[in-house]
């Protein structure tokens, strides 16, 4: 028995005692048989409910791909979302995935091969990918009905509160916002203009939850950012996310020997050997799914950070309950998350993961990533 036969059967052996409340077929899913892998995909706008105001851009839509494979009976969700930094648009989505075959693909199980496939059809394409391997993800976890968190042995109980972000915005707005945010035990502040400290200072007239920054490459001078730095750390922030461009290493370097916070990479890493590479730059790296390819990845990630005693960050773009709430399954091996972008948007097609007192909540009597259409 190869090691992939013998987990698959010791996670259906564990499920066996959760069918019942789920009213699904043991002796179906025992019975689980190679078949063909069928992939349907179509573009979703998303609408924010609030213009998304960064350092260097503004936008009130985000373009998305939804993606379902279909597999014995069950079907899994994926999704990609395309920011624009990121370099994919629906066009090119919908064109790496009309050139996919996955008929040829028998099993669901075998992520990794088809990962080697996908960057055979095309490199790049990150979201793309990702959508594929969400959907794979979460058919791999109703076949052994079990959500993936417990799949790589984790206690959802100890995922971290997410922070709620609080863009770039006129005063009256960011009050607004703060109100909105209530619910929420941090913050997470978007700066890297002129305004920042006023910001900041609006924020602690109404409230004194902990922030996060997120600078989004918009500072430049690393004196002025040492003393933002310090300035933040007195007004209870927790970390600085990319300070600098993310090309900008040697005043990166120079801010992380001398800042009272932690210095966490977002833009400068994007999948596992970059972590590698900027282990000696930032205190942590912030993960997400859109930008690694996938749960797969993102997994690796985090395995790696934690090895080179790196802080892990979970985030994510402005997405769907589906996006979101797969990350979420990744959540208790984060240090902090921001698994905040389906709140963000006023048409999600998907009913999943929950913030329930501030802290993120997965449906832990769902298998898969924990999402139903609705």
């Amino acid at each position: 028995m190869d090691r992939r036969t013998f987990l698959r059967s010791s996670l259906m052996s564990a499920a066996a005692v959760t069918l019942a409340p789920l009213g699904i077929s043991w002796q179906k899913r025992r019975e689980f048989k190679p078949g063909k892998l069928n992939l349907s995909f179509a573009p979703h706008e998303l609408q924010l409910r609030h213009a998304f105001n960064l350092a260097k851009s503004s936008r009130t839509v985000t373009p998305d791909v939804l993606v379902k494979i279909e597999f014995d009976g069950l079907t899994g969700y994926g999704e990609a979302s395309m920011p624009p930094y990121l370099g994919e648009n629906e066009k090119s989505v919908c064109n790496f995935l009309s050139q996919l075959d996955l008929s040829q693909f028998s099993d669901p199980f075998h992520i990794a091969e088809i990962h080697r496939y996908m960057d055979t059809v095309a490199t790049g394409n990150q979201a793309a990918k990702c959508a594929v391997d969400i959907a794979l993800h979460d058919i791999a976890g109703k076949i052994t009905v079990q959500p993936w968190h417990r799949m790589w042995g984790l206690n959802a109980a100890d995922a971290p509160c997410t922070s709620f972000t609080i863009g770039i915005d006129t005063p009256e707005v960011v009050r607004e916002k703060v109100a909105e945010a209530s619910p929420y035990k941090v913050l997470k502040v978007k700066m890297g203009l002129d305004r920042d400290k006023e910001t900041v200072e609006i924020i602690r007239e109404m409230t004194d939850v902990p922030i996060c920054v997120d600078v989004n490459q918009g500072w430049s001078s690393r004196e002025e950012a040492l003393e933002m730095c310090h300035w933040l750390a007195a007004r209870n922030c927790l970390f600085v996310e990319q300070p600098f461009d993310k090309t900008d290493v040697d005043n990166t370097a120079w801010l992380r020997e001398k800042s009272p916070l932690p210095i966490i990479a977002d833009e400068a890493v994007q999948g596992v050997n970059d972590v590698r590479r900027m282990a000696d730059i930032y205190d942590g790296i912030n993960i997400k799914l859109m930008k690694c390819g996938g749960m797969h990845e993102a997994h690796e990630m985090a395995v790696v950070a934690k090895a080179l005693g790196l802080k892990v960050m979970l985030g994510c773009m402005t997405e769907t309950s589906c996006g979101v709430t797969a990350a979420a399954q990744l959540a208790p091996m984060a240090d902090w998350a921001d698994l905040d972008g389906n709140l963000l948007i006023s048409n999600d097609p998907f009913d999943g993961v929950k913030i329930v007192d501030g802290k993120v909540t997965v449906p832990s009597d769902r298998p898969g990533i924990g999402v139903v259409e609705v």
